[in-house]
């Protein structure tokens, strides 16, 4: 197994419900949680986490609803804090950084209104912040490059979704159809992480939506006192704007945009995000 800045990583099991979360711990230094983006995607944060390795005591973890992980529903924006939370427990952790990517930087949000008490703050890297226009935007933005063909059968695939009928094979053809416009350089993208979880994907989006209704960040974060460091990729498909107005709602929080840079920062400009990080830490 691979280890990480030189720290052996140690694979690990957390019993959830019907099943149980499996995971990896590497790294050395303060706990950091390292959620996966997805939803209904397996852990692809190894390089993130080792980025993060000589900063941190990683704990990273397939969230439910996709293979490893064995946890099955409820999938909801409170069944996967419940998740972070027993993954804590089982390593007698009181307190730990989260670090969320993508889905989950919006989840790291979330335990940061829910349960402040067991966290020591956040960094969200390229996160979902906290507005629906802007998962919209997103979407349009993944669209746009493609041929016409190719947009209606994307269009098709997020109808059966939908509808609760869509494939593992649907929503797999239409992943790899959007997946090279999340970089900077479509050419030069990582690989395709299998997504997997018909209905993991469908009804956590459909609590994400839920709570944007509800506005529960919105009216949330602006309680929330926890030191909060936002990294962004400049020609991320979610729009800049989003996570700025994102952090601004949260008292202290720092916006850090990566130039010439996508979704995915540890990829695509390897350093930054372990530089931007250990500055932040270092300054507070």
């Amino acid at each position: 197994m691979p280890a990480n800045h030189g720290h052996p990583l140690e694979p690990f099991d957390v019993p959830v419900a019907d099943g149980v979360l499996v995971g990896c711990r590497g790294g050395d230094g303060p706990p950091a949680l390292v959620l996966h983006g997805g939803p209904a995607l397996p852990d692809y944060t190894e390089g993130l986490a080792a980025e993060l390795g000589d900063l941190f005591t990683t704990f990273r973890y397939t969230q439910r609803g996709a293979a490893p992980s064995t946890v099955g529903p409820p999938y909801t924006i409170e069944s996967h804090m419940e998740d972070a939370l027993a993954v804590l427990d089982r390593f007698g952790i009181d307190r730990v950084w989260a670090v969320g990517h993508s889905w989950g930087g919006h989840l790291a949000l979330h335990l940061a209104v829910a349960h402040a008490d067991r966290l020591l703050g956040v960094v969200a890297v390229d996160p979902l912040g906290a507005y629906a226009e802007a998962a919209e935007e997103m979407g349009a933005s993944l669209r746009r490059p493609l041929t016409a063909e190719q947009r209606a059968r994307v269009d098709e695939v997020e109808e059966l979704r939908r509808r609760g009928e869509a494939r593992d094979a649907d929503l797999q053809e239409r992943w790899a159809l959007i997946w090279p416009h999340y970089f900077a350089d479509p050419a030069a993208a990582m690989p395709v992480p299998p997504r997997v979880g018909v209905q993991c994907s469908r009804d956590t989006n459909a609590s994400i939506g839920a709570h944007f209704e509800h506005g529960t960040l919105v009216d949330g974060l602006p309680q929330v006192r926890l030191p909060m460091l936002f990294v962004h990729g400049v020609l991320d498909p979610v729009p800049l704007w989003s996570v700025d107005r994102t952090a601004s709602l949260v008292p202290g929080a720092r916006l850090e945009a990566i130039p010439d840079c996508g979704h995915f920062p540890w990829w695509e400009r390897p350093g930054e995000i372990r530089r931007i990080v250990g500055e932040w830490l270092r300054a507070r």
